[in-house]
Formats: structure tokens, sequence, C-alpha cells
């Protein structure tokens, strides 16, 4: 039994102890006990001033006080036998003028009633009292638990995660190490006068890593560890976030040394003043208790404070100044070799791998990919392997999971025109000619009408290697392949379709960024003129500040972006009207084949023949050849007027 039920029983029994004696008190009046037959003897000659009958007890006043020893008795009681008319006797007594009132009752539902009715609410009463109380101790003599800090400590039971479980970052790994080692050898640096950072944050896109590394420290350094989330200190009455961070940190301090990692911490480390309008701000309040703990009057010794977020550019500068968050440490996306080590940590021992799967080309097709993207690859790969009885994932497999996680599932149960199906064809083959006419463009990967989320077709390039930096050439480059699809569609159709809107988005948003941030316009040179169009408004900061330049300078920047897109839109059409053979034989090919890959792309670009490929019929798909083709140019269908 717990400490608090045996508060709960001895509160009780202070109650029912209570009770009985209030029970067995003696009154402040005196009653004399007297036989039946007195009563019924008394009673007519007008002694008593009332009577009052419940069940066979009766009682009441004398009319005259008695004196017996000194004392002054003025009430009476006595017990009546069976008696029918016994209340008809009584009240022939008032009747006569010899009682002066007479009470009949119900006899009463007995003593433990009693002290429900009288006693019960005193019972509720100290019970939530007592509650009441214990959770206002629990919580650091806060308004009930609410100040409590709702850390939660690393699990004897729970595995622990490691650096060597961590793939991908090794330079945030680096960094990350030196805390492990001041944790479990501080003389080493204390004796040459260093000091360990009070304050770690990691930044970095979702998905990059950032939490593994935390849980990594913990099990690397095996010191006790504190997890706790940004929310958890944001709750619907004031003051409860400050009395959670006093309260975190009043436990570490117990615990020391001892890591306390706080994940999402832009939900209370948001830049102050930020919010429109007055009134209090909780979250405030909260981040000034966070401020004053980390680096205040009184020391954190042995206490290291571990941040992630993946909004660096939200928290307030008093959070990230030296002695508070003193190294920030980047967890970025992966590049090639880092994707494929990640890869290696989610296959081996895990997922059996059929010998046709590369993992190095798998790293090398996924640029862009964060940790959690891999391990969301690799987990439809198998989902896909398991769903056709495979004994092993194969290099297949992890195709059809990369183009589900880029663009979605396909959609074969779509029902499309042979007119829609013949546009879409034709509108890849557009982007795929240019893609491979242009110089420096990234190397085409696959190119598909299989409708696949919200798209019909898809002309998919991937790059050799990481860029890192992007050239002038290259954007409009970029450019010049969005507007393939539109252009194949005017030439070969005389008509324009909604298919071509985001590739319209894409390339005007290129024009723009190249225009107002990049620095790339020949008239208004190297010049910033804005945010770009990822930048979200903070809110308060920066609302008032999107609009820098006057209404000339708009006018000239939507002059330079219309200039460069049509510019390339002209370098486009050019191209696809001298490659236009090799456009139709590659629209053909998707038409009879649906996918072509990089290399059926190429031959058929040299002129070249595909070989027949077997199709779901069992029988196989004529081959096609790069120097044939019926134009559909020849019977265009009538534009609309």
């Amino acid at each position: 039994m717990n400490s608090f039920m045996k508060s709960i029983l001895v509160w009780m029994g202070i109650v029912v102890l209570l009770a009985m004696a209030f029970r067995f008190m003696p009154a402040t009046t005196h009653v004399k006990s007297i036989p039946f037959s007195t009563f019924m003897t008394e009673g007519p000659e007008g002694k008593y001033k009332s009577v009052t009958l419940t069940g066979s007890d009766l009682e009441g006043e004398y009319r005259q006080p008695l004196k017996e020893g000194g004392e002054s008795i003025d009430r009476y009681k006595t017990v009546a036998p069976p008696m029918q008319n016994l209340g008809q006797q009584i009240m022939s007594w008032k009747q006569e003028g010899k009682l002066d009132k007479f009470e009949a009752t119900k006899p009463s539902d007995g003593m433990w009633m009693t002290y429900l009715i009288f006693f019960g609410p005193i019972i509720v009463f100290v019970f939530l009292w007592f509650a009441f109380m214990r959770q206002a101790q629990a919580g650091g003599n806060k308004a009930m638990s609410f100040g409590k800090a709702r850390a939660k400590g690393l699990s004897a039971s729970a595995k622990r995660i490691t650096f060597a479980d961590v793939a991908g970052c090794e330079e945030a790994k680096e960094e990350l190490k030196e805390v492990v080692e001041f944790l479990k050898d501080p003389a080493k640096f204390v004796k040459l006068g260093g000091k360990i950072p009070k304050g770690l944050l990691l930044m970095g896109p979702p998905g990059t890593g950032k939490t593994l590394l935390a849980r990594a420290i913990a099990g690397e350094a095996k010191v006790q560890f504190f997890s706790i989330s940004g929310s958890d200190f944001v709750e619907m009455f004031v003051g409860v976030g400050a009395s959670r961070v006093r309260d975190l940190f009043e436990q570490a301090k117990k615990s020391a040394p001892c890591i306390v990692f706080i994940d999402e911490i832009d939900a209370v480390g948001r830049h102050r003043g930020a919010g429109l309008g007055g009134g209090h701000d909780e979250r405030e309040q909260t981040l000034n208790q966070l401020l004053v703990e980390m680096d205040g009057f009184e020391g954190n010794e042995g206490v290291i404070l571990i941040a992630a977020t993946n909004r660096p550019d939200v928290l307030d500068p008093a959070l990230l100044r030296p002695g508070r968050f003193d190294r920030r440490v980047v967890v970025d996306r992966p590049d090639v070799k880092g994707r494929f080590e990640i890869l290696k940590v989610h296959t081996t021992n895990k997922i059996p791998l059929a010998p046709d799967v590369d993992l190095e080309v798998i790293a090398r097709g996924t640029p862009g990919f964060a940790g959690a993207d891999l391990a969301n690859l690799c987990n439809e790969a198998a989902l896909y392997a398991a769903r056709t009885n495979k004994k092993w994932v194969e290099m297949t497999d992890f195709e059809n999971a990369k183009d589900k996680v880029y663009m979605g599932a396909e959609r074969r149960s779509m029902v499309m025109t042979e007119e829609d199906k013949k546009i879409t064809a034709y509108h890849e083959a557009g982007h795929t000619v240019l893609a491979a006419a242009i110089k420096g463009a990234d190397p085409l990967h696959k190119v598909t009408i299989i409708p696949r989320g919200r798209a019909l077709g898809v002309t998919w390039q991937l790059p050799e290697r990481d860029r890192y930096n992007t050239t002038k050439e290259f954007m409009e480059g970029r450019i010049a392949i969005c507007m393939g699809g539109r252009i194949a569609e005017e030439i070969f159709f005389n008509q324009f379709s909604t298919g071509a809107s985001n590739d319209i988005q894409q390339a005007t948003d290129m024009a723009r960024a190249m225009v107002t941030e990049y620095g790339m316009s020949e008239k208004l040179g190297p010049l910033n003129f804005g945010a770009g169009a990822n930048h979200e408004i903070f809110l308060g900061r920066d609302f008032s500040q999107q609009r820098n330049f006057s209404e000339e300078t708009a006018r000239t920047i939507d002059a330079e972006v219309h200039d460069i897109v049509m510019r390339n839109y002209k370098i486009a059409k050019d191209l696809i009207l001298d490659k236009r053979s090799q456009l139709i034989a590659i629209a053909e090919a998707l038409l009879l084949r649906e996918t072509l890959d990089g290399h059926d792309v190429e031959v058929l670009m040299k002129g070249g023949t595909l070989p027949p490929r077997p199709d779901v019929t069992g029988g196989s798909a004529p081959a096609i050849t790069g120097e044939k083709g019926e134009d559909p140019g020849l019977n265009p269908v009538p534009s609309p007027i």
C-alpha cells in the first residue's frame, strides 16, 4: 500500500472517531430515564411540556425542571411497549390542555446513515483538500502538478544508440564526441584551462538525424539523460512554462553530470517581441527563465544542454550568444558518401539484398534525401518485395520505391483517352529531347507517362554528383527544359493544355530568383531585391520588410524575368524543331512502352533502334527506330477560337 492510500485511511479514521465522539458526547442538558408506567401516570397530570414519539422511543421536556442531587433535570426519555392507541392517548392529553406539543416521527435509518448524512460532506472535503495539497507538493509547491517538468530519462531497458548507429553526418559527430569525452574524463580539459560548452544547438532540415544524434550522445556518455520537447513547457495556465524550466534544471543539478535535451526548442525560443499587438506572452516568460537557468547568477556545473531545431532563424539572439548555446552544430542533408553509409546502416543485417542491388547507384540517384527519407526508401523497397513474394529485395524494388517517394504511387487505374495519352507522350518527349540536347544538363535517368501522384507523366534527370554551386548557364538550361513540354504541344498539336502549369511555375521562379537573389540580371546587376519565394515571413519582424524597392524597379524586374524566360523559350523551340524526328520516335516509344530509361533515350536520339521488349500479354513490343515515325502535326487538332 502506498503512502497516499495510507494517508487517506488515516484521515478517514480520524473523521469516524470524531463522528463517534460527537455521537456519544454527553449533552449539555440533563436527561432522566423514567419507567413507562411513570410516563403514563405523569402525562395526564400535565407534568410534560412536549412529547416526541419515534418508533417505540419517547422523549420530551418537563414543564417544570426537576431538582435531583443539586442538578436541574429538564428532559426525560422512556421506551414504550407495543401499543396500538398510544398516539391517540398522548393526543388526548394535548386536547385536554395537559400537553403543549406532541410530535410523531419515523425511526431513523441507523447510526451509519446518520454519520453519512452529517459527516459525508466533511469526508469529501478532507479528501479533496488532501489530494490538492499532495499534488501541490509534487509540483514543487506550484499549483497542482502543472509546474513539474515532464522530462523523460533514458530507461535502463531501452536499447542504447551509439555513434556507430549514426551515419551521414561525420562532422557533427566529431563535435559531439568532444562533449562525450568531457563527460567521461573532465580532467583532460580542465587541466589546460578549457571549459566545456554549456549548450549545443543542433541545426538542420527535418529528418537529418538531430534527435538521433542526441540519443547517441546519451548512449555513448552513459550519464543521466533528460529528454523533453519544447512544446511541453507551454500550457493553458500562466507561469507553468517558467515553473517547468526551474523544475527541469533542479532535477538536472541533482543528477549532474547529466545531459538535458530539448527537442524543437523553437516552440519556446522564438524571438521576443515578434508578436503583433500587446498582451502577455507565456512563451516569453518561459524563454526568460530558460535564459536565466542557462547563464544566470547560479551556475549549472555538470549540466550540458543540447537543443534541436530546424528553424534557427527565428530563435532569440540572447539564446544564441556565447555562454548559453556556445556551439552550433549544423546537421545538413548528407552527400553521396553519407547517403551510401546511411543506406548501409538501414540494410545491413536488416534487409536481405539481391546481388544486383548497388547501394552506390541508389545513393547517387537520391540527391537531397535526408536520413529519414532514405530510411523510408528502404522500407518501401522491402514492402514492394514482400508484396510480390520475393525472397530478397532487388534493384527494381528500390527503383519503384524511389519513384513512389519522389512522385507518389502509380495510378494505373486512371482512365485516360487516347488523345490525352498522346498529348502526354509528346509533352514528356519535349522535355526529354531538350534534356538530352542541352549541354551541361543533368543526365536523363527516366521518362514515363504512367500517372504518379498529381502528375500525368515525369521526365527525371539525376545529377552525376552533388551540386553545391549553380551557374547561370545551368539555370537557363533548366528553364529551357521546363518549356519543352509546352513547346511540343504547340508544335505538334497546335494547342496549349494545363499540363504545363507546373513547368511554367518552375521556370518563372528560377528566372525571378536569378534577377532578385543571385544578381544574374544584365540590366539590374549584382543587387538583391528582397527575399526569395521560399522565404517564410516571421510574423511581426519581417512583415514590413518584404518590399524594399521602388515601383520602377519592380517593373524592371518583371521585364527581366520575362526576357529570360522568353529567350530560353525560343532556344528550346529551335532545338525541338531541329530534333523533330527524334522527338517523334521518343513519343511513339512512350506510347508503346510507357517508360524509357536513359539508355533507351540515348539510342533513339542517335537514330538507333530499340530491341523488342516483352509486354504484359506474353508477346513482344515491336522494335522502335529513331529514324521513322508519323508526325501527328500532319493532322493537327484544331485550336480553340
